[in-house]
């Protein structure tokens, strides 16, 4: 992608429930953007700690762009909601405003995950995550990157441990910013996938009816994971919404 801008707003690129900050093939296709990609604090188990976090991340940017996906786009609206300078646009991707746990596997799991240390957190909590993160087009022919229950796994297991894992869930299920989502004044995209068996749509539609002026993407024959699946896809459509909304002059190179 092209920009003609001198001086744009650095994308800040705030990770999922794993923590690991965004991988350089994930960040490759937002150039030349200036981009900032942190990883999530260890440990915290309350979103506006997240949120504080996140704001001594941006503290000496100018003007930025808060790019949240999953548990990142619960964090990146509780900053938002603050109205903090220099923000200057917002994109959530497979987010949520309060408890995104609906269904009795979902819910069970993160209760048995507190009692569940060192090997039967690696061996049973990850494998039940992982089956909850897929889609039918993770491992699909239409797929950049191929995606497996064993890739998702491993994620977790190199980047988040256990007592980080179920500190992040007691903050996802502690979570409420529906009352304060109509205090965001920036340029907002909702981007989610046609499929997603974790974060439904009625998580997505909480965020798009709630923030003013939101726009909501879906973006086809992708599941919760399109960061790590569709990268190019993933940023196309961020940076077109951002060159449209008039927060950067960008020309994606993925159509």
């Amino acid at each position: 992608m092209n920009t003609s801008e001198p001086d744009p707003p650095t994308l800040v690129l705030v990770p999922c429930f794993s923590g690991a900050a965004w991988s350089p093939d994930q960040q490759r296709p937002f150039a030349p953007l200036p981009v900032r990609a942190p990883r999530l604090p260890d440990d915290l188990d309350d979103l506006e700690r997240y949120a504080d976090a996140l704001a001594a991340e941006v503290a000496d940017l100018g003007r930025y762009v808060l790019v949240g996906d999953s548990f990142g786009a619960a964090v990146a609206p509780a900053l938002a909601v603050r109205q903090p300078p220099g923000l200057t646009g917002l994109v959530l991707s497979g987010g949520f405003a309060s408890d995104p746990l609906t269904t009795v596997v979902s819910r069970a799991g993160s209760h048995l995950a507190r009692w569940m240390p060192g090997a039967l957190y690696r061996q049973v909590t990850l494998r039940v995550h992982a089956r909850l993160l897929r889609s039918p087009y993770d491992g699909a022919p239409g797929a950049e990157v191929r995606w497996s229950l064993r890739a998702s796994r491993r994620l977790f297991v190199e980047a988040t441990g256990w007592s980080s894992y179920t500190a992040r869930v007691r903050a996802a299920r502690r979570a409420d910013l529906r009352d304060r989502l109509g205090r965001v004044r920036v340029p907002t995209l909702v981007l989610t996938p046609s499929y997603d068996h974790l974060v439904g749509e009625a998580a997505t539609a909480v965020l798009a009816r709630g923030i003013p002026g939101a726009r909501l993407v879906v973006l086809g024959y992708t599941g919760h994971l399109f960061r790590f699946t569709h990268p190019r896809r993933y940023a196309a459509a961020v940076c077109t919404f951002l060159d449209r909304a008039g927060v950067v002059s960008v020309r994606a190179a993925v159509p």
